[in-house]
């Protein structure tokens, strides 16, 4: 069997239950270990971009000018009474975006790596990084790869317990943190015996560092101004001497830990850099010096970090913004970060995919029906690619749409989890290409990537030049080599895997996860198309087989389901002795409210404008709305019966990291929900 256009069988044939190893068309022959000769380790990436793009704006951030607090009120039923509250919400005005150039950042890092020299930080020693995505994030990083010294990751939503496990486990040295985060870390650091250096950017209160000290008055507690004054005052030799060897681990990667405690994946700089090298070869002339790459997912996220780097190296300028002030909507006197810094190139999670179309359409409903109409015209025109007259949509309406995200953005990237079809459609008709990439913390990012070369609604692209990968069969679900299309388990191997968990010899020694020829099993249900593009159909862990014996795949369902316009999570839930599933469902408030207002479904006598989320969310014939949306989605995209929702549950509490509800990736905490969630649950299916 032969797909030659984006990926080609390779090596022997293939033994009984699995199929041929495949690697990527534009480098069949070697496994990519580097972007170009002399680029091994994450230091010479630095020196690299500062050479070749000295005077260029690097790396962009705003500053808060002021907090505005406006208060409004909110409706709650309370033992069965209407109640009126009044409640605060808090907004950034921001400055215009700031920028270091490449050499200007080579040149901080040199000086706070020599800060952290002086402080004693020996090379082969562990820091950890537990801070937000910002420009000192990555001086950090970059400071502690450039002489030899380890980084391990901790997301900043983690908890105390976490948190303390990120720091125990690698027997971390030193900490750097953001100051909203050190009463976190004021609260574990009595128990982190192997912290002697906290250093914290911007100005941190006088309470929470008197806590610190009374906590560990052992401890060296910094400002980051402090070290870099450190390093400007040193005489510390040449740093030169520690630069990083290929082989070095450059970071230990926690996972966001969806199945129990946080794992390290163990990173060096040759995984890194192969990875790096992989994204070049692959996507290197899709990106340019003088596109602009807007960051806001967690440096922490592996997909992020990568890109970063990759994008580092190209000599992009890359503006950090944050969740919280993407849009308009969520600043005053000022842009959003994304009008502000106008991206060419976003990465995001499917949730913020999601977000991005529903904030769209729920402007576009809210416009009138003329312009409703002239809305959805357009986008039939252009989605079916009409001659000229799409062109003329394309200019006319969406270019206000596009406006959205600052008019210059012409390519985007969803990994993390699978992405609807409808979500991916919509988008690329509207504003921007958005292409799939899948991969995990374990293969740097990314295993396959899809390129606009290979545009396919569903496809998750081609394999990475630094990856090569199988299927294998998984009988009991009939994920066979065999079928047609191949189906199987991906298993990974090349040198952007990690060779390990970090003090994890179970795993790391277990043939479950790593087979003893070198190929890790990822636990994804993959199935190759005819273009040679992977598919990701489905996940081992998430197999639920109903009463009548077929099997169902939770995180395929809630990719789909997820797309429907009430719903701004979701999780899909089901039990053996079931005939159908049911779903908790976070709604999108918005698009909920617009929807009871104009057009109420039989039985809904509340006030949908100042009513409480909570009290909306208890209605029965809201909940009888948001299924019957749900349902039409799933119907849409041929689900079979046993596919379909029985039931939903509509939660008006926020699913966040905070809450241990999902991951910091966004993913889904299923015993976390289904705890919190028992009773619902339960009644659901007794209904």
């Amino acid at each position: 069997m032969s797909y030659p256009i984006g990926s080609r069988e390779i090596g022997p044939e293939a033994q009984p239950g699995q199929a041929r190893i495949r690697r990527s068309n534009v480098s069949p022959d070697v496994l990519v270990t580097e972007p170009q000769e002399g680029i091994h380790t994450v230091y010479d990436i630095l020196q690299h971009a500062a050479r070749t793009y000295p005077n260029k704006d690097a790396l962009g951030w705003r500053d808060i000018e002021n907090v505005i607090e406006e208060e409004k009120e909110v409706i709650k039923m309370v033992a069965g009474k209407t109640v009126t509250e009044k409640k605060t919400w808090k907004y950034f005005q921001l400055s215009p975006y700031r920028y270091i150039t490449f050499a200007g950042f080579r040149d901080k890092v040199a000086t706070v790596a020599s800060g952290l020299a002086s402080l004693g930080i020996a090379p082969g020693a562990v820091f950890n990084v537990y801070a937000g995505t910002t420009v000192n994030w990555q001086l950090m990083s970059h400071a502690c790869a450039s002489i030899g010294v380890t980084i391990a990751t901790a997301y900043e939503t983690l908890g105390e317990e976490g948190l303390k496990h990120s720091l125990s486990e690698p027997d971390c040295v030193g900490v750097f943190t953001n100051p909203d985060l050190l009463p976190t870390l004021s609260k574990v650091i009595e128990n982190t015996p192997t912290v002697k250096t906290v250093i914290y950017d911007d100005k941190a209160t006088p309470a929470v560092l008197e806590s610190i000290a009374r906590a560990r008055p052992d401890v060296k507690v910094l400002s980051l101004e402090e070290v870099l004054k450190l390093g400007s005052d040193s005489s510390i030799p040449d740093l030169a001497a520690r630069a990083p060897k290929r082989e070095d681990l450059v970071c230990i990667m926690y996972t966001s830990g969806t199945t129990g405690s946080p794992k390290g994946v163990m990173l060096t700089h040759a995984n890194i850099i192969s990875a790096v090298g992989a994204v070049i070869k692959h996507l290197g002339h899709r990106l340019h010096s003088n596109d602009f790459f807007l960051a806001f997912l967690p440096l922490a996220h592996i997909l992020e970090y990568v890109t970063e780097l990759s994008l580092f190296y190209l000599g992009m300028t890359t503006g950090y913004g944050k969740i919280k002030t993407l849009t308009d909507a969520s600043v005053r006197n000022c842009q959003g970060d994304i009008g502000a810094f106008r991206p060419t190139l976003m990465v995001g999670v499917p949730a913020v995919w999601e977000a991005i179309r529903k904030g769209v359409l729920g402007k576009v409903n809210k416009s009138g029906v003329i312009s409703k109409a002239v809305f959805h015209a357009a986008y039939t025109l252009k989605k079916n690619k009409v001659p000229l007259l799409s062109a003329v949509a394309d200019a006319i309406v969406f270019s206000k749409v596009r406006a959205q995200t600052g008019g210059r953005l012409r390519l985007a990237l969803c990994g993390g989890a699978a992405l609807s079809h409808e979500t991916q459609e919509f988008l690329s008709v509207s504003i921007v290409t958005v292409l799939q990439g899948y991969g995990m913390t374990e293969s740097c990012g990314m295993c396959t990537v899809l390129t606009p070369d290979q545009f396919i609604y569903g496809s998750v692209g081609t394999p990475m030049p630094s990856i090569e990968i199988k299927l294998v069969d998984v009988p009991e679900a009939n994920y066979l080599t065999s079928n047609s299309p191949q189906q199987g388990e991906v298993w990974i191997r090349g040198p952007s895997v990690t060779g390990g968990y970090f003090k994890r010899d179970d795993l790391n020694k277990d043939p479950n996860v790593f087979t003893p020829d070198g190929w890790f099993r990822t636990g994804d249900v993959g199935q190759w198309n005819v273009d040679g593009t992977l598919t990701i159909i489905d996940r081992i862990k998430n197999l639920v087989k109903l009463q009548g014996g077929e099997y169902i795949a939770l995180e395929r369902l809630e990719s789909i389901y997820k797309s429907c316009q009430y719903v701004a999570n979701i999780c899909v839930h089901a039990v053996p002795d079931a005939r159908q599933p049911m779903a908790l469902v976070f709604p999108h408030e918005a698009n909920l409210r617009h929807a009871l207002i104009t057009s109420p479904p039989p039985g809904f006598a509340g006030d949908a404008q100042h009513s409480d989320l909570s009290t909306i969310c208890a209605d029965k014939s809201v909940q009888s709305m948001v299924l019957k949306e749900c349902n039409a989605v799933g119907k849409s995209a041929n689900f079979k019966t046993i596919e379909l929702l029985e039931a939903v549950v509509l939660t008006s509490d926020e699913w966040t990291p905070e809450s241990g509800l999902v991951t910091p990736a966004q993913k889904l905490q299923r015993r976390a929900l289904h705890h919190k969630y028992k009773d619902e649950i339960a009644a659901a299916y007794s209904a």
